[in-house]
């Protein structure tokens, strides 16, 4: 009976594991360096657009609470 409710399940989720959803074939080093690239770009996009005059996406929206 368990067996057949971890079958159903696993179906249900595709077929991945709980180490499939974690698992992408990088060894932590390389994960390191995709994360830190990955928020090198986006930490520059965002300083992109404040220098540009995009300062309403997000930065000004902590002034709401000011009285």
């Amino acid at each position: 009976m368990r067996e057949k409710d971890r079958e159903r399940a696993q179906s249900r989720t595709g077929g991945k594991g709980k180490a499939g959803s974690k698992d992408d074939g990088l060894t932590p080093e390389q994960r390191r360096e995709r994360d830190a690239k990955a928020l090198q770009e986006k930490t520059a996009k965002k300083a992109a657009q404040t220098v540009a005059g995009g300062n309403n996406s997000g930065s000004a929206g902590g002034s709401k609470n000011k009285k």
